[in-house]
This record gives C-alpha cells, sequence and structure tokens, in this order.
C-alpha cells in the first residue's frame, strides 16, 4: 500500500543516491522551499596577474558594479573537487587552476579577525543544552536498520500488490491472478511441505470460512434493521413510474397541438416574411452589383477627367470610391487590388499636378511681358490650385519661386542680347559674357538697357501678382466654403437629432412586428405598414440618386451606367472642399492662411529678386568704375532711373526693397568721392597756378551770383556765346558790394553750388556732399594761406614777393567764400532729416577758421606797417628842414598802403585797418621821442615835432575815405617833468 506523509521512506530502483533511499520532493509552494537560487562560489574569480592591484580591481563599464560575494561564483564545488582529468587528486583543489607547482603557504592570520576561544561559544552551549539532550533521547527511540530494511520490503511487497490490483484486466477468477493474490502453494501439501503447513492451510480455510459467515450474519442483521426504507424506496420507484407515463402522454397531446398551430398560424406568415427577406436581399444584390459595376468604371472616368485637367473631380472619385470599398464592398475579391490601384493612381495624380503645375509657371513666367494677359489659362491655374489643396500639396509656392527666380535671370539676358543686336561695335561671338558687353556699351546704351530692364521686371511682377491673386482668391474659397460647412453641421445637429428619434421609432415598430409574430395574432396589418415605409425610403433615396446621378453627368460627362455610383460619389462632393470624406484631407485653416502669407511673401521674393538681378546689372557695368566717371547730369539720370523703379515697386508689391537702394547708395558714394576728388585736384591745381591778382567777372559768373541771391541754389544752363553778351566787369556784385575776387574763387563758388545741385538731385548722398564739401572749403583756406601768408607762391608760382594788394585780395576773396557759407548751410538743412543735423556744425568750424584767416591777413598788413614804423623812425632826428624826410617816407608809404587796398577792400575795413596803422605809428613815434628826450614843454623841439606830425595828419586824412578818420596824434608826447 502506498505510503502516508509521515511513512517512512522505501526503496525505488534507478532512483536516488548511493545508499538507494528515496528522498521525498518537497513541495516548491511551502514557504520552506521559496528561497532564491544561488550558484555555488567560483574556487577560482579571477587568476592572479602580477599587478599591483591584485584582485581588487576598479569597477567596470561592462561587468556590474555589485560586490562579489560566494554567491557570485558559477563553478560547482563538488564538479571542481571531482575532477576527472586528474589521475591523482592533489591536496589543494586550486593546483586545477594554478597548476602543480601551487605550493601551500602559511597563511598568516588576519589581525582584523578576533582570537576565538571556547568562552564565546559558551552562550551557545547553554541555550541548546536541552535540545541536545532529546535529540539524543530521539536517537535510541528510532529503529535500527535492520527495522529499516524489514520495513523497505515490506513497502515493496505492497507495492507489488498494488500493481497486481490496478490492473485493466484484473479478475479474480483467473488462476494466475487469484494465485498471485493468494499464493496457495504454500500451503499445497503437494507441494512437498511438511505436515505443519498442512495443517496451517486448514486452520487459514476455517478461520476465512468463519469470517465468512461473520459477514453473513452481519449483512443479514442489517438487511433486517433496514427493510422497512428498503420496501418504502420500492414502493415510490413504482409511484414514479406511473407520474413518468403520464407525463409521456400529457407531452405527446402538447407536441400535436403545437404541430397544428405551427401549421395553422405560423408556416403561411413566415413563408411570406422569407419571401419578402429574400426581395430585399435580392434588391440589394442588384443594387450592390450595380455598385459594383459603376466602380469598375472608376479608373475610365478617372481617366476622362484627367484627360481634361479636372484633378479635384478624379480626386473626389478616387476617394468616394475607396471609401465605397472599404464600406460597402468590402470583402469582395474581385476588388480586392482595386484598392492599391486607386492609390497608385491618386499619387500619379499628385506628380501629374506637380509637374503641370510647374509647367504652367514655366510657361506663363517665359513668355513676353508685353501685349499679352497678366493671367494664362486662368481655369487650368484655379483647377490646379484646388487640386494641390485637396492634397496638401502646400509647398507648390516653391515651384513657383524657383520658376520666377529663373525667369527673372532671363529677362535680363534677353533685354541685353535685344540691345547688343543693335549695337555694330560689339560682336557677340567673341564677347559671350553679358557683363563685358555692358561694359562695352556707351553710358546712352547702358542706359537705355537699365530703363528696358526696370520696364521688364515691372511687368514681370504685375504678371506675379495677378497669379498670386488668383491663388489667393482660390484659397479665400475655399476657406470661405470651410466656413460655411462648418455653420451647417451646426445647423444640421437638430436634423440629426430628428433622424436618430425616426431610427428609434422604426426599431420599436420592428419590436412591435416581432412581439405580434410571437403571440401569434394576425400581422398582415403590420407587414403592410413596414412595407409602405419601405417604399417611402426607397423612393427619397432613388429621388437623391438621380439628382446626384444627374449632377455626376453634368460635372464629370460620365454616360448614365456609372450614376449610381457617382449618385453617392457626387451627393459627398457637390461642394468639392465641403466634403466630409475629405475633411482630414483637407488643409486646416491655420495652413491655408500659411498659403495666403507665403503667396504675399512670394510676391515679396518676386520684388526682392527683381531688385538683385538689378543689382547685379549695375555692379556688372561698375565693375570697371565707369558709373564712378560719370559726370553730373548722366548719374542724376541714373538715380532718377533707380529712384523711380524702386518707387513702382514698392507701390505694386508693398514692400521696400534695400538692395537696390544700397547699390545706388554705394555707386553713389564712389561717385561723390571721385567728384570731390576731381574738383579737390581741380582747385589745387587753380590754386598752385593762381598769382593772386584781380580777375575779371565774366557775366555767368553775376549771374550766377544773383541766381543764388533770387533763392535758386543751382546751376544755370550754359548760354552759347553770342554778340550781344555782356563784357566782363571789374568787380562782383553781391548784394550791393563789390568783391575783387581772383579766378580761383569764382571756379570755387561754381564748385560748391555744384556740389548743392547733386545734392538736390540725390538727397539720398546729403550728409556725404556735405562733409565732402566742408572739406573742399577747409582746403581752399589751407592752401591759401599756405600760399599767401605763409609765401608759398613765391616757390609755387614763381611770385617776387607778396604785396598788400595779395594779402588784401586774398582777405576778400575769404570774406566772399564767408558769405555764401550760411547760404550753403540753410540749403543743406533742408536736405538732411532731423537727426543728421548734427553735421552742420562742419560750417560753423568752417566759418570760424576763415574769419581767423581774415584777421591773420589783416594783421599781416598791420605787421607790414609796423615794421616800416620801426625801420623809418629808428633814424628819426628832431631838426630842420620840416617837415623831416622821415615824415616824408612814412607819409608817401601810407599813400602806397592805401591805394594797394582802397579798391580791395570796403571802406569800413580800410578805415578799421588804417586805424590800427596809425596806432601802430604813435606807438613807434612815441617811443623814439622818448628816446630823444623830446617832451610837451613847447620848446624849439616840440615845435619841430607838431610840424611834422601836423604833415603826418593832414597826408594820411587826404587820403580816400580817412578824410574822417581820427588819428588823434595828441597821444605821442611824454608829459613834461
Amino acid at each position: 500500500m502506498a505510503s502516508s506523509h509521515g511513512s517512512s521512506p522505501v526503496p525505488r530502483p534507478g532512483v536516488g543516491g548511493r545508499d538507494g533511499i528515496y528522498h521525498k520532493e518537497r513541495d516548491p509552494s511551502s514557504p520552506r522551499c521559496r528561497r532564491p537560487v544561488r550558484s555555488l562560489p567560483d574556487v577560482c574569480p579571477k587568476e592572479p596577474t602580477g599587478e599591483g592591484r591584485g584582485l581588487c580591481d576598479g569597477p567596470s563599464v561592462v561587468a556590474e558594479h555589485d560586490r562579489w560575494t560566494v554567491y557570485s561564483s558559477k563553478v560547482n564545488l563538488p564538479a571542481a573537487l571531482n575532477d576527472p582529468r586528474l589521475a591523482k587528486r592533489e591536496s589543494d583543489f586550486f593546483t586545477k587552476t594554478w597548476g602543480l607547482d601551487f605550493a601551500e603557504t602559511e597563511v598568516m592570520p588576519s589581525f582584523y579577525l578576533p582570537n576565538i576561544t571556547r568562552e564565546h561559544f559558551g552562550p551557545y552551549l547553554q541555550e541548546t543544552a536541552q535540545r541536545e539532550k532529546i535529540h539524543e533521547r530521539c536517537k535510541t527511540i528510532c529503529p535500527n536498520k535492520d527495522d529499516v530494511d524489514r520495513y523497505v520490503t515490506q513497502f515493496c511487497s505492497a507495492v507489488c500488490f498494488l500493481q497486481i490490483f490496478l490492473k485493466p484486466d484484473f479478475a479474480l477468477e483467473d488462476p494466475a491472478t487469484f494465485n498471485a493474490v493468494l499464493p496457495w502453494s504454500h500451503f499445497n501439501s503437494a507441494g512437498g511441505k511438511s505436515s505443519r503447513d498442512v495443517a496451517s492451510s486448514k486452520l487459514l480455510q476455517e478461520k476465512l470460512s468463519h469470517y465468512l459467515d461473520v459477514v453473513e450474519v452481519s449483512i443479514a442483521r442489517q438487511i433486517s434493521l433496514r427493510s422497512e426504507a428498503f420496501f418504502h424506496a420500492m414502493s415510490s420507484q413504482h409511484e414514479l413510474q406511473d407520474q413518468l407515463q403520464e407525463t409521456q402522454r400529457a407531452v405527446a397531446v402538447l407536441r400535436g397541438r403545437t404541430a397544428d398551430m405551427d401549421r395553422i398560424m405560423c408556416q403561411g406568415p413566415l413563408r411570406a416574411l422569407r419571401t419578402a427577406l429574400a426581395r430585399n436581399n435580392c434588391v440589394k444584390l442588384h443594387n450592390k452589383l450595380k455598385l459594383m459595376a459603376a466602380v469598375h468604371q472608376t479608373q475610365p472616368t478617372v481617366q476622362l477627367l484627367l484627360s481634361t485637367s479636372e484633378f479635384v473631380g478624379a480626386l473626389e472619385l478616387i476617394a468616394t470610391t475607396k471609401e465605397v470599398l472599404q464600406q460597402e464592398l468590402q470583402g469582395i475579391h474581385s476588388f480586392r487590388h482595386l484598392g492599391s490601384q486607386l492609390c497608385e493612381l491618386e499619387k500619379l495624380i499628385d506628380k501629374m499636378m506637380v509637374e503641370d503645375f510647374s509647367m504652367y509657371a514655366r510657361s506663363d513666367l517665359s513668355r513676353c511681358l508685353r501685349d499679352e494677359p497678366q493671367v494664362l489659362e486662368k481655369e487650368r491655374l484655379e483647377s490646379l490650385v484646388f487640386g494641390l489643396l485637396r492634397q496638401r500639396k502646400l509647398d507648390f509656392l516653391d515651384i513657383y519661386s524657383d520658376e520666377m527666380i529663373l525667369a527673372a535671370k532671363a529677362i535680363v539676358a534677353q533685354c541685353v542680347a535685344e540691345s547688343v543686336l543693335h549695337i555694330e561695335e560689339i560682336d557677340t561671338e567673341v564677347v559671350t559674357k553679358l557683363a563685358d558687353q555692358m561694359r562695352l556699351m556707351t553710358f546712352p546704351q547702358w542706359f537705355e538697357v537699365l530703363k528696358n530692364v526696370f520696364e521688364s521686371f515691372l511687368l514681370f511682377l504685375q504678371r506675379i501678382k495677378a497669379t498670386l491673386s488668383v491663388i489667393g482668391n482660390v484659397v479665400l474659397e475655399v476657406l470661405d466654403s470651410n466656413q460655411k460647412n462648418r455653420l451647417l453641421e451646426e445647423a444640421g445637429s437638430g436634423a440629426s437629432g430628428q433622424e436618430s428619434s425616426q431610427g428609434s421609432s422604426l426599431l420599436q415598430g420592428e419590436a412591435e412586428l416581432a412581439y405580434l409574430t410571437h403571440e401569434g395574432l394576425f400581422i398582415s396589418d403590420a407587414l403592410n405598414e413596414a412595407q409602405q415605409q419601405q417604399q417611402a425610403a426607397a423612393q427619397d433615396q432613388k429621388t437623391g440618386s438621380t439628382e446626384a446621378a444627374d449632377t455626376c453627368v453634368l460635372l464629370f460627362g460620365c454616360d448614365s451606367s456609372s450614376s449610381a455610383v457617382f449618385s453617392r460619389v457626387l451627393t459627398a462632393s457637390v461642394s468639392v472642399f465641403v466634403s466630409s470624406s475629405g475633411e482630414n484631407m483637407m488643409p486646416t485653416e491655420l495652413e491655408m492662411n500659411r498659403v495666403i502669407n507665403n503667396s504675399q511673401e512670394l510676391l515679396y521674393t518676386a520684388s526682392d529678386v527683381s531688385h538683385d538681378r538689378c543689382v547685379k546689372v549695375l555692379t556688372a557695368r561698375a565693375k570697371d568704375g565707369s558709373l564712378e566717371r560719370l559726370n553730373s547730369a548722366e548719374f542724376v539720370c541714373l538715380s532718377q532711373a533707380v529712384e523711380g523703379f524702386v518707387r513702382d515697386t514698392e507701390e505694386l508689391c508693398g514692400r521696400r526693397s534695400v538692395s537696390l537702394r544700397g547699390a545706388l547708395q554705394s555707386q553713389a558714394n564712389r561717385f561723390v568721392h571721385r567728384f570731390h576728388e576731381e574738383r579737390k585736384t581741380k582747385l589745387s591745381l587753380l590754386l598752385d597756378n593762381e598769382r593772386w591778382k584781380q580777375a575779371e567777372v565774366p557775366a555767368e559768373f553775376q549771374d550766377l551770383v544773383n541766381s543764388i541771391a533770387d533763392g535758386r541754389i543751382t546751376l544755370p544752363e550754359r548760354k552759347t556765346p553770342g554778340p550781344e553778351d555782356r563784357k566782363p566787369t571789374e568787380f562782383l556784385l553781391v548784394n550791393g558790394q563789390k568783391y575783387a575776387v581772383v579766378g580761383t574763387v569764382l571756379l570755387l563758388i561754381r564748385m560748391f553750388l555744384e556740389y548743392c545741385h547733386c545734392v538736390n538731385d540725390i538727397p539720398s548722398i546729403a550728409t556725404d556732399m556735405l562733409t565732402r564739401l566742408s572739406d573742399l572749403l577747409k582746403h581752399f583756406n589751407s592752401r591759401s594761406c599756405q600760399l599767401v601768408l605763409g609765401a608759398g607762391a613765391l616757390q609755387v608760382v614763381g611770385l617776387k614777393t607778396i604785396t598788400t594788394k595779395n594779402l588784401a585780395l586774398a582777405s576778400r576773396c575769404l570774406q566772399l567764400v564767408v558769405h555764401y557759407i550760411p547760404i550753403i548751410r540753410a540749403h543743406f538743412e533742408t536736405k538732411l532729416q532731423p537727426k543728421q543735423f548734427s553735421v552742420l556744425r562742419h560750417f560753423d568750424h568752417i566759418t570760424k577758421d576763415y574769419n581767423d584767416h581774415i584777421a591773420e591777413i589783416s594783421a599781416k598788413l598791420v605787421a607790414i606797417m609796423d615794421s616800416l614804423f620801426e625801420k623809418v623812425l629808428s633814424k628819426y632826428e628832431v631838426k630842420a628842414p620840416m617837415p623831416s624826410a622821415c615824415f616824408r617816407n612814412v607819409c608817401k608809404q601810407m599813400a602806397k598802403m592805401h591805394e594797394a587796398i582802397y579798391e580791395l577792400l570796403p571802406e569800413e575795413q580800410t578805415q578799421m585797418l588804417f586805424l590800427r596803422i596809425n596806432a601802430s605809428f604813435k606807438m613807434h613815434l612815441k617811443r623814439q621821442l622818448a628816446r630823444l628826450g623830446v617832451v610837451n614843454d613847447g620848446g624849439p623841439q616840440h615845435g619841430l615835432v607838431v610840424v611834422d606830425v601836423a604833415f603826418y595828419t593832414e597826408n594820411v586824412q587826404a587820403l580816400r575815405s580817412l578824410e574822417r578818420l581820427d588819428l588823434n596824434m595828441a597821444e605821442i608826447w611824454e608829459q613834461k617833468r
């Protein structure tokens, strides 16, 4: 028999360890068995390498960073000890890895571990002493090994008996089985056993018979005790059989009645329902077949639409057909490849639209700019834009931008080529580059090319603006359709609620019909009502489909055979961009607004590209410096043409482009630099050749000065000389004053008027021109000072000396320039912005420098007379005859001085100059009289000096414009001591 959980172990062949004992397997769900599986420690985790760190390596970037323990070993310790490769087991198993030469060494005790003695285990031994006694007592109670062997033998016998009884063909009447169960061979006398065995068998037979009698008596006793319950059960069994027979008869009657009811009441109506259902299925099948036939015509219809560039209709047809395939024709084997074919066809249409739009843009931008409509094939463009928006190809403006750049380059090349054809001096076979051809043109020829380029680009921008306007209108139309669609959806939410209520009522009618059928009542009225509802719904559907089919024929030009599928197509896409099926494909409102912004940015880009190409025309011409060598009139014409083009493009595109203005400004700066350098060089040459003599004033210069007095700061037109022309005058009249000038100053006046005239024509160079003009005026002042006051004209021109007339003439010329500086300042102030007024301070500095120079010239004139007085009066002696020769010489020099400057300087300046000269004379005379000891004592010497002073005063006051000059010679006398 099988042992229980507490049974002793029994031997099992071929199972277990070397002792042949079978150990019971532990339940894995037991808490004691739920221990984590740990590997045995590695006997040699790492070989010694001789490095300084030994086994204590740092963390690895590959291995785990956990600290190594004995549970991290990957080698089984028993396997290492039972290594079959070694013939003889060494005393230490580490020789397996480290070699047979590994020698044991005495291990020094660790300094970190304490010495353990028996006293450390005292508390533990006291705690386990009682348990040890119990364990020893149990060892005496447990059976010895012989008892265990007996128990094992008995257990094996029980197992053998169990194998016999558990056979599927166990039969006790079989002699072999009977003998196996009861081995009577032990009790058979024929077996040669002793009489003791025979007696034992008889005794056993009697014992078994006794047991049989006891069992029979017990059974009889039990039957007698339970006889009443047995007979009661038998009677209950008979009653149950009678009730079952009655139930069987009732069920048969009920089945008969049910069959009659089914035959009379149900089979006819159900047959009608089946017929109606079959008819409906046939109608659905017919409609499905018609739908399949219409879907089968999708590809030819798409080809027809594409042939007429109806991309939107083709895309909507493909989208709706795909929807029909996914919803109503899903799973149809014949259409299994149609979906992928439609997807490929849709991709092909995308490529066709992109290529067609690229071809349209190329043909539109490369056609002649004159005498043609601004928008080419407007309907085709709208169709392309609708299709591209439908497919979310929002980068089509980039294609247009690329074509626009290429067309802009071609415009310049075409204008240059057309002009070169009419110029015989340029051989296009030799000079192939456009820039070289433009540099070989004269300025009028090149300027004509530039004007043609400007005109072409204006027409080019007008065409681009018209095309982008059409694109913008399409986008706005789509946005408007989306907004209307949103409003319709919001308004249709109530209608959808009503439809849902109708659907619920229909479901309620179907429920009532099922209830009537279940009750078995008359259902003809219910069927008639249901048929009427179905006919009304079918009529509405037929009307809607007919209208959709008619619309399909009108829009797409397809035949009536395809009207079934197109009824569904155009129901969803009568308004192309309001269809719910394409709602996910259509761009959002944000993307539409981005397209509109991109179109506006494209117009700005077109303006920038046009300006950039014009800049290249300018730079190509200016590469050899030809634009810098233009005269003022030519550069003004160029500036006006550029400003006009920039102004027109700003009005057309609404974008202020700075590239062309910047290029013009750069050329203007170079022009101003060359303009200034030419005039500065010219002025230097004039000054170097100036002999500082009074020059005649031609009539044209007088007219120039008169125009300035009238407020016209500009150069008058040159007049051809004629017989009636006025003769030159001696002086230049400026506001009623006479100015004796040299020829250089007249040309200087014309120069700064040229500066002012350039500012009038090119206001953008006002600050630069003001700086250059101030530099020119400073140069004239400094150079004239070097030549006159510094006596540089003696070496440069070859003058023998710098006379007082030269000095007076230079002073008067400086005064004339100072007179015009405020006028120039006021003119430039009108051309500058308020934030640029700070540059006007240059005129204040120039005015101060000129006035200082004039004062220095006056001081120089006084110094000349002062040196003369000092030289002459140092020899003065008070003696007869009177007037003395010294005073006669002084009066003679004074007369010469007056004669030299009288006609050059105005009367007031002459008087002020002679007052200063007279003061110098009095100072030197007073000093000489003091040296001679002449005092105001009324003596003879005093009388003689009075005569000389009277002679001096009379002669000085006799000079023109000095009659009323108060010389006040009384200050020369020393007071009487």
